[in-house]
């Protein structure tokens, strides 16, 4: 009997060992898997690095990689990340594990680490012996036509289409190497520039790229130089670039442009342009390159090789008046018989400009009787005879000045020309200097002092005293005439030069001579290279102070001392500056921006600054604590604390809870316990605009719930270790079927990264005014909303994603769905996704997006397209052309 249990014995044993032997395996050869991966793992890197090295001395070459290298790149970086971590997680795990802990948890472990070992063992192996190519010696072709950068069109002017036309002939004929338009200021010749650019963005021409460079009055080569430098890509090399020497920078430019066609622009030079010491390659037949540029002066067409220059001119009497009519509008005309008489009388008084038509064509359109027509007439006949050098358009501009009704507004304007030439200027970040400047009243909400900022900003757009750029609509700039007018009222129509002193990007290493200071009410030297601020120099009228983006170091002691009625100033981005004067007295500053230095702390003089109401320290790296000097502020309405070293503590939290006239606050929290502690300081929360939770990895740390913040628009959370995300108040409703409102009506960025417990983000049902969302390197994540958690409450009931513009998954591989069934997208306009295997559905049909012209679909791995599950037939038409191979 008991032969016969053996024999059954043994046999089952045999079953069950034939039955389990891969994973035996997988249990037995554990550590031989890992020392094999670490020694694949090494080859494979030191293959990445020699394709990374023959990639790049072909990109120097002017080629460009092929999209497969990318692709084999990334995942190369992806299974390094996973190597690296799995290593780590056995190691850890494994020795965790004592012998009290008995075989079968150390079984199981193995068993797994085991199984993920060999399955990362075939992906090496299979990256290994990819081919990138045929020939590894072909990994770089000539670039494809994405190098055209799209101008931001002013809508063309009445009469420039023949012009455009006959330059755009010229240029295409191959005898034109170099091609010179002239005009004086404001007859609409950066407008043709901008039109002949793009006419190169559907062109099949053979050009490899094609570069625009304002070179502006003020003409520094090493300028030309960086503005060419960020085309070619050069400034992804770090600071390397910056420290090149002008030769080092013209060489490294002639090496990559002589290789290429390039069409370069240069628009408003004032001189010849010797592009040797540049580094551009003079244009031949042979090479097909073609300099175009800008200028006010003939000559300078002949010092640059053009002779016959394309003149542009001035339009004849009837596409003047053509112009004009249209600005005025034909209501404003029809307002009275006499009205039009008079009207052709003002826009002969233009002379034909485009500028000045359409500057006072806008200022005009408002004025409905015929008494303030005849105003404008004697205004502008007798205030011609003021001006020198530019009679026809000054006396035009100064009307449409003078004609913005308020005090305040013109102050609004006449601070736009402290920025340098075409310098597009953010508005939000101007309507702060003005409430601290005190246009704008500061005792109001901040929303209604940022409407009234948004209104004065619209009226001067509407008079053309502004520009406006045209795809986000969140920033301005002054035409180069416009400026220049301003810069002539503002120091009192010339009688006091140094009012205004501006002298921003003039490529300054010093600063101006103090004697020179005493009259100075706005001084703007911003874009410089200034190292060092010394000195004392006497400003009893000084306001505004400008130094952002130069190369400050130190500023002595003494600097700021007479600076009795300085309201604005501006130190941000410079890199290298690590600390104010300790004794620096500024008794009415308002505005302090330091974001993007190194300083390592507040001085104690600062203390003084009561009125202080604007506070910028993001991006300080090296300030450390804040606590019990941000309290001294009493008056501070907005503090800026992102991305800074100075985390959000709970002395700190306190403090902030004191500032009753606190509105705004943009702050990083990396404490669990102020995570958790943070909706009890209600007026804190509130304040919230831009926040970041990172480095959140306590272990008991397993859900962050967001407290209702009204006024949040940035969210980053990153590295954190929770398993869930739960919105405050709105968490409620999903799981006891209470009603509420969406709890973050303002939140329009989303940014989540590393956070590789989550498994859903079904929170952002309550954001319903989200515009991007980017979730990366989140390995659990597997849906974006929840079915389960959603239908499980009156969120059921929501539409997410209803003003979604962008959205981006990245290395989340086991995410499988961002909705449950067809979304209308209907602001949607691109979606990228890489590392994702599982996501088939897009959560798009038919009528998901509103305009599929520019939709794009971006996606790393070629070969996931191929699995993509379309809702119907008719959804895969809609969205096949979607994607940009």
């Amino acid at each position: 009997m008991g032969g016969v249990i053996s024999t059954a014995t043994d046999f089952v044993v045999e079953k069950l060992c034939s039955c389990f032997c891969l994973e035996v395996h997988h249990i037995c050869r554990l550590d031989k898997n890992l020392k094999t991966l670490v020694e694949d793992m090494k080859i494979l890197e030191a293959k990445r690095n020699d394709v990374l090295k023959f990639v790049k001395r072909e990109e120097d070459r002017g080629l460009q990689r092929l999209s497969g290298v990318d692709v084999w790149l990334t995942a190369v970086g992806n299974i390094e990340n996973e190597a690296r971590e799995t290593l780590m997680a056995c190691t850890s795990e494994l020795q965790g594990l004592s012998l009290c802990d008995g075989c079968s948890r150390k079984l199981v472990a193995r068993f797994r680490f085991g199984k993920e070992v060999v399955s990362m063992l075939e992906d090496v192996e299979e990256l290994k012996g990819r081919k990138l190519t045929e020939d590894i010696n072909a990994l770089a072709v000539p670039p494809m036509r994405d190098v055209v950068g799209e101008r931001d069109l002013q809508p063309i002017i009445v009469g420039q289409d023949t012009l455009l036309e006959s330059a755009w002939s010229r240029l295409k004929d191959g005898g034109t190497q170099v091609m010179g338009l002239h005009g004086m200021g404001g007859v609409g010749k950066t407008t043709l520039l901008d039109q002949i650019n793009n006419k190169f963005c559907g062109a099949n021409d053979g050009v490899d790229i094609v570069i625009w460079v304002v070179a502006s009055k003020v003409k520094r080569n090493e300028k030309i130089q960086d503005e060419i430098a960020k085309k070619l890509g050069f400034f992804t090399e770090g600071d390397s670039w910056k420290q090149k020497t002008e030769a080092e920078k013209a060489c490294s430019i002639r090496s990559s442009l002589k290789a290429k066609r390039f069409v370069l622009f240069l628009d408003d030079i004032w001189s010849k342009v010797e592009l040797k010491d540049i580094g551009v390659p003079i244009p031949t037949k042979e090479n097909k390159c073609k300099i175009v540029f800008t200028t006010r002066s003939r000559e300078v067409c002949a010092r640059m090789g053009d002779t016959n220059p394309v003149e542009v001119s001035c339009l004849d009497t009837d596409k003047a008046w053509e112009l004009f009519k249209e600005k005025v509008g034909e209501n404003t005309l029809g307002r009275h018989r006499g009205i039009p008489d008079l009207a052709r009388k003002v826009a002969g008084k233009c002379h034909g400009l485009p500028l000045a038509l359409s500057v006072l064509g806008e200022t005009m359109s408002s004025k409905d009787t015929i008494q303030e027509w005849r105003h404008a007439v004697k205004t502008l006949t007798s205030n011609a005879a003021k001006f020198s050098g530019m009679d026809e358009i000054l006396p035009v501009l100064m009307y449409s000045y003078d004609s913005l009704k308020e005090k305040h507004v013109k102050s609004c304007f006449l601070y736009c020309s402290l920025f340098p030439e075409d310098f597009e200027i953010r508005k939000d970040i101007l309507i702060e200097y003005w409430i601290c400047e005190g246009f704008i009243q500061e005792n109001q909400s901040r929303e209604n002092a940022f409407d009234e900022g948004y209104s004065i900003i619209s009226s001067l757009l509407r008079a053309c005293l502004l520009l406006e750029e045209q795809v986000d609509k969140v920033k301005v700039k002054m035409h180069d005439v416009v400026r220049e007018m301003a810069l002539w009222v503002a120091s009192d129509l010339g009688e006091h030069e140094g009012r205004y002193t501006v002298q921003a990007g003039a490529g300054l290493r010093d600063i101006p001579e103090v004697e020179s200071w005493v009259p100075v009410r706005k001084m703007s030297l911003m874009n410089n290279e200034i190292q060092e601020l010394s000195g004392s120099p006497c400003c009893p009228e000084l306001t505004t102070l400008l130094l952002q983006e130069n190369k400050l170091v130190t500023i002595s002691s003494e600097f700021f001392r007479q600076m009795p009625r300085l309201l604005v100033l501006d130190l941000s981005r410079n890199s290298w500056f690590n600390g104010l004067p300790e004794k620096m007295s500024l008794v009415a500053l308002r505005y302090l921006n330091l974001s993007d230095t190194h300083i390592e702390r507040l001085p104690v003089g600062l203390q003084e600054s009561r009125m202080l109401i604007c506070l910028n320290l993001e991006f300080t790296r090296s300030i450390e604590n804040v606590s019990g000097m941000i309290s001294k502020f009493s008056r501070l309405r907005r503090l800026g604390l992102r991305n800074s070293y100075t985390k959000l503590d709970m002395s700190l939290l306190e403090e902030l809870q004191l500032l009753k006239y606190l509105q705004v606050v943009t702050i990083g929290i990396n404490s669990c316990l102020v995570a958790e502690k943070l909706s009890n300081y209600d007026r804190v929360v509130k304040c919230v605009k831009k926040l970041d939770y990172k480095d959140l990895q306590d272990e008991s740390f397993r859900v962050l719930t967001l407290p209702t913040m009204d006024n949040l628009c940035d969210l980053e959370i990153e590295k954190c270790g929770m398993a869930e995300i739960k919105a405050e108040g709105a968490a409620t409703s999903l799981w006891n079927r209470s009603p509420t409102s969406p709890s973050f009506l303002n939140l329009s960025t989303v940014f989540i990264n590393y956070c590789n417990r989550l498994k859903d983000l079904t929170w952002l049902l309550f954001a319903p005014n989200l515009t991007i969302l980017n979730v990366g390197h989140s390995n659990q994540i597997e849906y974006i909303i929840s079915q389960e958690k959603a239908t499980n409450g009156v969120a059921g009931t929501i539409i997410p994603f209803a003003n979604l513009e962008h959205f981006s998954f990245y290395c989340v591989p086991m995410l499988k769905s961002i909705y449950w069934s067809a979304l209308p997208f209907q602001c949607l306009k691109g979606i990228r996704v890489g590392g994702c295997p599982n996501l088939r559905k897009l959560s798009l049909d038919s009528e998901s997006v509103a305009n599929v012209d520019g939709f794009v679909i971006q996606c790393i791995e070629r070969h996931w397209t191929s699995n993509i599950e379309w809702e119907d037939e008719a959804t895969k038409l809609r969205f096949q052309a979607s994607f940009p191979y």
